[in-house]
């Protein structure tokens, strides 16, 4: 998603630098009205590079930046901004170095970085968990509220970065400062008339929720400070990935180090659970903290279509705390709006259950074909080996390999419907696959969507990939209802229907095309002399998955549909962090 990003990060230095003549008395101010303990500076580089506008004092602490802790992205983001605004002479070298020591000992713990991975995945997400609408507004206006909660701070230290946004940005001025309309929770009125409560400012009650959500000081951090450590990554990994729109693929990948502790070499053999292609792909990355790890990769071959998975991408990953597993995005696009979905597990001697092709059987279903990928299979495997689960019931084992095997299996009528494990060869993997009984619901993910008209000048496309998923309704035979059961991708036909938002615009003959992959491609953004006061092919419609074989309890096709917004491109692309995601 792309908004128009309020900075984050170092935000007082540059308010200190740009809107005082006096840094070093704006800095004396803040430490003293600073009341918590800091975090000391040990890093020789940043007390160099940083030192002559962030004071230390006797314990080691440096204004500032003792006082907040964030992601890699929050502190290149700072870094890049006391470069650019407040002069900082700095070589990438000592930059990239910088970056290393904060978001390591001014960063994150594990479990702080989970729940926000989704920002520098470059996700579109329905952000979760998020506080009343006043709070949530105060900041997600202008970017996702994953940005503010991505960073931990002293009360003192939000309180500036409300005055930085006010400082820099016009419209924080009166979103911060105008009080909670009449009526709303927290406010009696204008000016409390009613001899109630004096009325919040939306910037005040943000505040008070950030202070206590995201302090700088939490018992995770005071946990993982005693646990920081070199990252022991290297090695075998098995890799469980699935591409939207494009099925799951499963495979290796081996980590390699270099001369360097933190960075690393990657290679990864990768196939197909459905149809078996392959792709190798290599790249680089570095991990900070420990468990935080940032990197690219390509494929061995060039890609020739935009969602073509042999395109470079970026990747990032969050590893368990005991390096066991991981779980992140490898994403690409120029709106990042392509991607693989990972896990690694480490490599191990015991049978490994990766995917499974079909991933959900119907009841009923006999001479089933399924195909099971993995890892360090039985070299001999009889049908009495492998056991799905009650009523399924295995015939035979058509083929098999140490990766790869295709078994016969029926499905009783009667089976009960949710996901099965698979016991193979003294190793059991939990909900490897499903039974169901009926698709009583479809759900097009994302449920709302947004492309990019583009393809004339230097304007690219941006396109969005859609996915069918089907759901059996669960004992509350209600759907989308807590109890639902997942069933996974449905076989559908595509289309495209009008969205009625303005009258008489037909927007679906303009804005662009979708295949029958579920990819959308917008059209040509300029003034379109064919339509309707010759105006851009922007829009919105309806995109529509209707089930080609599954129908409901009056005999018509099950489906879903999700609206897709398509706008213009993103004409200017910001380089200043303050405003660019």
């Amino acid at each position: 998603m792309n908004k128009v990003a309020i900075c984050f990060g170092l935000f007082a230095l540059s308010c200190v630098a740009v809107f005082t003549s006096d840094a070093g008395a704006a800095d004396a101010a803040v430490k003293k009205d600073e009341t918590e303990a800091g975090i000391p500076v040990t890093d020789k580089l940043v007390i160099e590079k940083c030192g002559a506008c962030h004071e230390a004092d006797a314990k080691g602490n440096m204004s500032r930046i003792s006082w907040s802790r964030t992601t890699p992205e929050g502190w290149a983001q700072a870094i890049r901004r006391m470069v650019r605004l407040n002069g900082v002479a700095l070589e990438p070298e000592e930059g990239r170095a910088i970056v290393k020591y904060l978001a390591t000992y001014h960063g994150l713990a594990p479990e702080e970085a989970k729940p926000v991975m989704y920002v520098p995945e470059k996700r579109i997400v329905d952000e979760p968990n998020l506080p009343e609408e006043i709070v949530r507004d105060t900041c997600s206006r202008c970017h996702e509220f994953g940005r503010a909660t991505s960073w931990r701070r002293t009360k003192n230290e939000w309180k500036l970065l409300e005055n930085l946004h006010v400082a820099m940005f016009a419209q924080a001025d009166a979103g911060f400062r105008t009080p909670i309309r009449w009526g709303a929770p927290g406010g009696a009125g204008p000016s409390g008339e009613t001899g109630g409560p004096k009325p919040k400012r939306p910037g005040e009650a943000a505040l008070e929720y950030l202070a206590k959500a995201a302090p700088l000081h939490t018992p995770e951090w005071t946990a993982w400070r005693s646990r920081i450590r070199a990252p022991r990554i290297a090695g075998k990994w098995y890799v469980s990935a699935k591409v939207p729109g494009q099925g799951k693929y499963v495979g290796e990948l081996t980590i390699s180090p270099t001369e360097i502790p933190d960075e690393f070499r990657t290679e990864v053999n990768l196939r197909s659970v459905a149809t078996g292609a392959k792709m190798t792909r290599s790249g680089t990355g570095l991990v900070y903290a420990g468990y935080s790890w940032r990197g690219r990769s390509k494929g061995n071959s060039a890609p020739n279509r935009p969602d073509d998975t042999m395109s470079e991408t970026r990747e990032t990953l969050w590893f368990a705390p005991d390096q066991s597993f991981a779980e992140g995005r490898w994403y690409w696009g120029e709106y990042n709006e392509f991607g693989f979905d990972v896990r690694l597990e480490r490599a191990g001697a015991a049978a490994a259950v990766l995917g499974v092709s079909p991933a959900t059987v119907k009841a009923g279903a006999k001479g089933v074909q399924l195909k099971i990928s993995g890892a360090n299979f039985p070299a001999a495997l009889a049908a009495a080996d492998l056991d799905l689960g009650a009523g399924v019931t295995v015939n035979r084992i058509v083929s098999g390999t140490t990766t790869d095997l295709v078994a016969e299996v029926d499905i009783d009528d009667a089976a009960v419907s949710g996901k099965r494990d698979i016991a193979l060869g003294g190793s059991v993997v939990e909900k490897a696959f499903g039974v169901y009984r009926k698709i009583d619901n479809i759900v097009v993910t994302p449920e709302t969507g947004l492309a990019r008209l583009g393809g004339a000048g230097n304007f690219a496309k941006g396109y969005q990939q859609f996915e069918a998923l089907g759901y059996e309704n669960g004992p509350d035979a209600k759907a989308n209802t807590a109890d639902d059961i997942a069933i996974g991708p449905v076989d559908v036909s595509w289309s495209v229907e009008e969205f009625l938002s303005v009258y008489g615009d037909d927007d679906r003959d303009f804005v662009g095309a979708l295949d029958q992959r579920g990819l959308f491609t917008p059209a040509l953004h300029g003034p379109n002399p064919k339509r309707k006061f010759g105006r851009n092919n922007y829009g919105d419609v309806w995109v529509v998955a209707t089930a080609k074989t599954e129908k409901d309890k009056d005999g018509k096709a099950v489906s879903g549909r999700s609206r897709l917004v398509v706008t213009v491109p993103s004409y200017m692309r910001w380089d200043q962090p303050e405003v660019n995601r």
